[in-house]
């Protein structure tokens, strides 16, 4: 590549500082790290708008009777509290935020393929949250997360038409930085790197990139026709002008469902990575972890027509459908199994990171069985848009992603702010988190088995015991955020100093200071191990070589402006490690 023939001495020319200030990640900045923030920090934000809107839906719920919120902002908050929480809080921070900030170190190069549409990506975001903001407005949109016409077409034409443009711009984020990331996995890796040494981070953000792009275009086509029946009189979904609903659920849910892949396969990514390191053991079945993603990538692409069994479906279809989403259970068995073993007789540190990945292995368990059971015709016909539905996919995706985001971010704080977190602090988060969604969610099943019906706001007063019981859980579950916030504030500025490796991981990105600086490596280095080989011989001193080789190499680079490809090519870390594998 041009880049790597560029010596030390040119490359000190360069425009930019030797590190970032704090103002440069409030501007447009193409550093993938500072993206990776931006992305974070951004999402984290919308997270907690989300939290308060759930909030104040569960208080409303507290009493069978409306006597908290209008029956329309109700409405309101139900729709952009689920959109808030899938396309601002956990696709963008697990894909563009761990996604940004990794991929470029774990595969060894200094920035994604194309950097100014990786920073394109990310502005869209905030825009697209100023259109959310907008239609709240107008009264915002009130036909639930799905957007389902006719209802989505006769109510509140302003509201949903601002609701629609912020989610095509979501998605048009999602399309070009998956671009970027496929591009990025598949052409730039280290030529040291095989394929077998590739992180399963990195393998579960190319499948995850490949799924986006394979999905949401359709959900872009699905939302713009529904825009144009909203607003220019057309009649795509219009029954009374020849128009068909259902084609709208199926081009939602061909998407929709798929999305709920967008969010889980990175975390399934962050999952290999954490738990290893803090096992002290090599991953157990990598390759079946590897493939296992592709292939939930693959299948997730068949499945969505059971979010519709109550729509029509004819018998043939529905057993399709069951018989594959029973399939797409089979890979993520694998991942769980081999986390499991990973674990088995390892050497575990019951650190944050660690809390938080057992959390989510138990709370993930629990969202699939019932998945499973869900994924089945009859059963689904009978609690089909009941409470059960809603503890579901909240096991999934806040016992899920949220618990996996958390771990990732105790993970990799010491690498993005060269600081370290207060454990104690941490720990009251999990704590709290934990206790706070079982409180919330578990007594959800009950409500479904017993027929009380998702988005609404009045109910029978039968249901109010449980429902009080989950309004509980939801107000310890929101003031579980205030430990976490105020340790990632503190820490950052006054934290103990982390050294470059701080939990003596194996991984690509532990060989950089912490934090990188701006191009990650002044010389690449040579990949001699894999990054998992905790325990085996070849990887012994290896983190000594590391600090002492790259200082030495970076030293006499400076000094005599070797050009960094032959540099790199030379690296006494990389010679030393094949005569002891030798």
């Amino acid at each position: 590549m041009a880049q790597a023939q560029i010596s030390v001495e040119e490359t000190s020319k360069h425009s930019h500082p030797e590190a970032w200030k704090w103002y440069h990640y409030f501007m447009y900045n193409i550093d993938h790290k500072v993206i990776g923030i931006q992305y974070l920090v951004t999402a984290f934000f919308f997270y907690l708008i989300a939290g308060v809107m759930a909030m104040g839906i569960r208080v409303e719920l507290y009493t069978p009777d409306s006597d908290f919120l209008d029956p329309n902002v109700y409405n309101s908050f139900l729709t952009n509290h689920g959109t808030l929480m899938i396309f601002f809080w956990i696709v963008p921070a697990a894909i563009g935020g761990f996604g940004n900030y990794l991929i470029p170190l774990m595969i060894g190069t200094r920035d994604l393929a194309f950097p100014n549409l990786n920073a394109i990506a990310f502005w869209l975001n905030p825009i697209a949250g100023i259109f959310l903001m907008v239609s709240l407005y107008f009264g915002g949109a009130q036909a639930g997360w799905t957007s389902y016409p006719p209802l989505s077409v006769i109510t509140n034409n302003a509201g949903q038409s601002f609701w629609i443009l912020a989610i095509i711009l979501v998605g048009t984020s999602s399309i070009l930085g998956s671009l970027n990331f496929v591009t990025t996995i598949l052409k730039m890796k280290l030529p040291s790197m095989k394929w077998d040494q590739l992180p399963l981070f990195v393998w579960a953000i190319l499948a995850t990139s490949l799924l986006a792009l394979l999905s949401t275009p359709v959900l872009a086509i699905g939302l713009t026709l529904l825009l144009f029946d909203i607003n220019f009189g057309t009649g795509f979904f219009r029954p009374e002008m020849g128009g068909d609903v259902v084609i709208y659920q199926h081009l939602f849910w061909f998407y929709s469902h798929p999305a709920v892949y967008l969010m889980i396969l990175p975390i399934f990514g962050i999952m290999s990575e954490v738990i290893p390191v803090h096992a002290r053991k090599p991953i157990f079945g990598y390759k079946a972890i590897a493939y296992s993603s592709l292939a939930i990538c693959f299948v997730g692409l068949f499945v969505w027509v059971h979010h519709m069994f109550t729509s029509g479906t004819p018998a043939w279809m529905r057993t399709f459908f069951t018989i594959s989403t029973l399939i797409v259970a089979v890979p993520t068995g694998v991942k769980i199994f081999s986390w499991v073993a990973t674990l088995w007789n390892g050497k575990i540190r019951l650190n944050s990171p660690m809390l938080f990945a057992l959390g989510l292995l138990a709370m993930f368990v629990m969202g699939g069985l019932s998945g499973v059971t869900l994924g089945t015709a009859p059963f689904d016909v009978h609690v089909h848009d009941s409470y059960y539905v809603v503890a579901h996919f909240h096991y999934v995706l806040f016992g899920g992603s949220v618990f996996g985001l958390y771990a990732g971010i105790y993970h990799w704080f010491p690498k993005m702010t060269g600081r370290m977190y207060n454990e104690t602090w941490g720990r009251i988060h999990f704590v709290l988190t934990l206790i706070g969604t079982n409180l919330t969610f578990l007594p959800m099943h009950e409500l479904g088995l017993k027929g009380m019906p998702r988005r609404i706001a009045m109910y029978d007063p039968r249901f109010e015991s449980l429902n009080q019981i989950c309004t509980y859980g939801a107000i310890l579950l929101g003031f579980s955020v205030i430990p976490f916030f105020i340790n990632m504030a503190y820490s950052w500025a006054k934290g103990p100093k982390a050294s470059g490796n701080p939990w003596a991981a194996l991984s690509l990105e532990w060989t950089t200071d912490s934090p990188p600086i701006i191009e990650n490596w002044e010389v690449l280095p040579v990949v001699t191990h894999g990054p998992y080989d905790y325990g085996k011989k070849k990887t012994l001193g290896i983190r000594q070589r590391l600090k002492q080789m790259s200082g030495f190499v970076d030293r006499a680079t400076k000094e005599k402006g070797v050009p960094v490809s032959e540099a790199e090519s030379s690296s006494v870390l990389g010679s030393s490690s094949k005569k002891e594998d030798s």
